[in-house]
């Protein structure tokens, strides 16, 4: 009893959210009883009734958790009913419950509880979106791409969607900038092999090749958060520095030339620094043993 009590006090977080959800739900469905022991508000309907929602912002569901869940219906039915919409005759659509949903497919029940809301396809999304957003077990891809979703179905900007989320602007911001990053990071993110702030550290770096550079230190070395963000300070800094070279040691043409016939030769990015006082050094850049070799080979050694 304390458990189900338990389980139907977190189903009313849900519920508020939705805004005075009893209000809009349709109580004379002729063709589906009242489920007994439930609300009497909340119906019962065939899961074959039930279609998702296509633009349903969740993709990643635990197996594991829905196995679970699913021996949990198989004993005692679904505590919590799910939310749907009327899309035709017999015929709804999800709005919040897709967990539930396969679970109750997985442990093989006929139908499940069900609230029903009659709303218009654009609230329809922006329901499924903002259910989901509020559950604490979605990836931080799954919350990127929510909140650009809200943005693009709806033309919000990221104050709005701050604002909806009862978040700062800068927890938004942060969450669509990881739709910058190589999509090698990004699956890694959204299957938690890469921490939130390892991937706010990686994308402070301009180019592609240094992100995927720092992912696959971090990845292989097992590098903390911090350690990750030192790495990505300490490239900037070398960055600054050849900048710096650059502009104060400009090449006259004929050593301009002289760069270029050598990164010609050896099929690679070759720096050359001259001083004024005529010294100077040579920087050949190599990206794996086997061009290394290569350039040896080049270089008769």
């Amino acid at each position: 009893m304390a458990l189900t009590n338990k389980k139907q006090a977190l189903g009313k977080g849900i519920r508020a959210l939705l805004d005075t959800i009893d209000d809009d739900i349709k109580t004379n469905n002729e063709n589906v009883p009242v489920a007994s022991g439930m609300n009497a508000n909340a119906l019962r309907i065939p899961l074959e009734q039930i279609e998702i929602n296509p633009k349903q912002p969740r993709r990643d569901f635990d197996e594991q958790s829905l196995v679970e869940l699913s021996e949990s219906i198989k004993l005692h039915d679904i505590i919590q009913p799910v939310t749907v919409t009327r899309i035709g005759q017999n015929k709804y659509q999800l709005i919040s419950g897709e967990r539930r949903l396969r679970a109750s497919k997985m442990a093989g029940i006929q139908d499940i509880p069900a609230y029903i809301r009659t709303v218009e396809n654009h609230e329809l999304l922006e329901m499924a979106l903002i259910e989901n957003l509020q559950r604490e077990n979605l990836n931080a891809m799954e919350i990127a791409l929510s909140y650009r979703q809200l943005m693009d179905e709806f033309g919000l900007t990221q104050e709005l969607v701050a604002e909806k989320m009862k978040k700062e602007r800068s927890t938004v911001a942060n969450y669509l900038r990881l739709l910058k990053l190589p999509p090698d990071i990004q699956k890694a993110v959204r299957d938690g092999l890469l921490s939130m702030g390892h991937a706010r550290a990686i994308i402070g770096l301009e180019f592609v090749e240094q992100q995927l550079y720092v992912f696959r230190e971090t990845m292989e070395k097992g590098l903390s958060v911090r350690q990750a963000e030192q790495l990505v300070k300490d490239m900037a800094t070398e960055k600054q520095t050849n900048t710096e070279q650059k502009t104060e040691l400009k090449l006259p043409p004929a050593y301009k030339r002289i760069e270029d016939n050598m990164a010609s030769h050896f099929s690679t990015k070759v720096i050359l620094n001259r001083k004024k006082t005529g010294k100077g050094s040579i920087s050949i850049e190599f990206y794996n043993d086997e061009d290394l070799e290569r350039i040896m080979e080049k270089m008769h050694i």
